[in-house]
């Protein structure tokens, strides 16, 4: 099929039905939602429970609770007193950046956009925090073996990186050269 510009869009292929045509918005809506108020919830509980630094095991010393604020991003990656601001920016960017390639993802890609719909709900999750606590992000799931710890981490922090995974995979799967 030869490319042509059908209603304006440059791009698309003859007969290939505009990106939205069809979608049903409703299940990642859902998801977006659901991880969003998820995140909230379990993020809550923990600053009802517990104190900050506080420390509950849970499976020994292996999965445990440890509630801090995290003013940086994924990882610790902090830029001192500037990390709030521009990681507020940054997410409010990234959403603009989803919607939009949510926006020109056709319905048949499922995959592509549930990634997307887990990273909006992820990144809405924190960015709720980023917006309500001047100490940053509430993240409480603790896993390691002793001092062998993984960064403290949150449901939204889990829901970005399965959503960054499933998209990635989304994406190379896509390739013309890829089955």
């Amino acid at each position: 099929m030869s490319d042509v510009e059908i209603g304006g869009a440059p791009g698309r292929r003859v007969g290939e039905a505009p990106p939205v045509a069809g979608k049903d918005h409703g299940p990642y809506a859902l998801l977006v939602l659901g991880l969003a108020a998820a995140d909230w919830f379990t993020k809550s509980l923990v600053q009802r429970f517990m104190e900050p630094y506080q420390q509950i095991d849970l499976i020994g010393e292996y999965v445990r609770l440890t509630y801090i604020f995290n003013p940086g991003a994924a990882f610790g990656i902090h830029l001192g007193d500037a990390s709030r601001g521009v990681f507020l920016v940054l997410s409010l960017v990234a959403l603009v950046a989803l919607g939009a390639m949510y926006r020109m993802t056709p319905a048949v890609r499922e995959g592509r956009l549930t990634a997307i719909a887990l990273i909006v709900g992820g990144a809405l999750g924190n960015l709720v925090d980023r917006v309500r606590h001047e100490h940053g992000v509430v993240d409480f799931m603790d896993i390691g073996v002793g001092t062998v710890r993984w960064p403290v981490f949150n449901v939204a922090d889990v829901a970005v990186t399965a959503g960054a995974v499933v998209l990635a995979l989304s994406l190379w799967r896509e390739q013309p050269d890829n089955p």
